[in-house]
């Protein structure tokens, strides 16, 4: 999740003979506390595909009555948190004053630019029954004249993302524009991010208008270029292929995302991403600093109890 990008998996590449895919990465599991996390970007390989610099999945995690996710106040710096969830709900509570839930088909969209503080949590009525939680959370990486804008935030509910259904798919765009239809969310840059549901058989292609595209399998497996790949895969493919993802025999559930490329790569530290070492540098500085009242960032107002200190470093 958004407050433990150490998590680094060992990821190999494809194989040179699989003409489509650039780069295959397979993610490593890690358990946090009873909370299964598989992170497939950023990668030793790979650190972005377009503008999306961090992708995780989020369990799928049972918890019983009394237990759920508990991510104190941490601050964000050049970049946007896009979170989305297949089942159960969490609590987004940051320090622009926003207090929301989200819960599975909707996305929450938090633009951290020059600095943004919030919290995740299962908590109040969430708690009083056993639930399961299963998402996906992705950090898009700004453009360097967007690094300094102001924080905001934008949920937007099932209902007002497009869901396109034909020929054995579902497809629910989360942000950006594929398949002629767009998301009502302006970006700082282009992208597509999508989640498709595949019957047994059914193909998709991917939007050939992004200069970087890639696909992660969550259930079941695909066919791409003649090849197999099973749950937990991320393909990243070459620009300017014709590409079409096939599900399998028990069909297939993929996240489909990419965009264009930012003009180089990114320094990441702790939950900071940056164009440059002294803007994470400067960051580092400001929340340690714990000026709540008059410094770079503050605590959400509601949870203002606690906060997850900066790593030595």
């Amino acid at each position: 999740m958004s407050w433990n990008p150490a998590l680094d998996p060992h990821c190999p590449t494809g194989d040179a003979a699989i003409d489509s895919i650039e780069t295959l990465i397979i993610p490593r599991a890690r358990d946090i506390g009873g909370f299964e996390v598989r992170r497939a970007l950023p990668a030793p390989k790979r650190q972005m595909v377009g503008p999306f610099i961090f992708f995780d999945q989020m369990g799928p995690a049972e918890f019983v009555t009394g237990q759920g996710i508990d991510v104190r106040p941490h601050p964000h710096v050049g970049l946007a948190t896009v979170t989305y969830l297949f089942s159960g709900k969490m609590h987004h509570r940051d320090s622009l004053g926003t207090d929301q839930w989200i819960e599975p088909g909707a996305v929450n969209w938090m633009l951290a630019g020059q600095g943004v503080t919030h919290s995740e949590r299962t908590d109040g009525p969430a708690r009083a029954a056993p639930q399961r939680l299963f998402g996906i959370q992705t950090w898009f990486a700004l453009p360097e004249a967007n690094e300094d804008d102001p924080a905001a935030f934008t949920h937007l509910g099932a209902a007002e993302l497009p869901l396109l259904e034909a020929e054995g798919k579902t497809v629910r765009l989360i942000l950006g524009t594929g398949w002629g239809a767009t998301v009502p969310l302006a970006l700082p840059g282009e992208t597509f991010y999508a989640d498709a549901d595949l019957a047994p058989g059914a193909a998709i292609p991917l939007p050939d208008d992004h200069e970087d595209r890639g696909a992660y399998v969550l259930s079941g497996s695909v066919e791409v270029a003649g090849e197999t790949f099973e749950a937990g895969r991320m393909m990243v493919f070459r620009p300017g292929d014709r590409i079409s993802i096939k599900a399998g025999g028990q069909g297939a559930r993929v996240m489909l995302l990419g965009g264009a490329t930012l003009n180089g790569p990114r320094h990441i530290w702790w939950n900071f991403v940056a164009s440059s070492k002294e803007r994470i540098e400067a960051a580092k500085e400001a929340w340690r600093a714990g000026d709540w009242q008059h410094g770079r960032f503050r605590l959400p107002p509601g949870d203002d109890a606690e906060f997850i200190p900066a790593p030595a470093g």
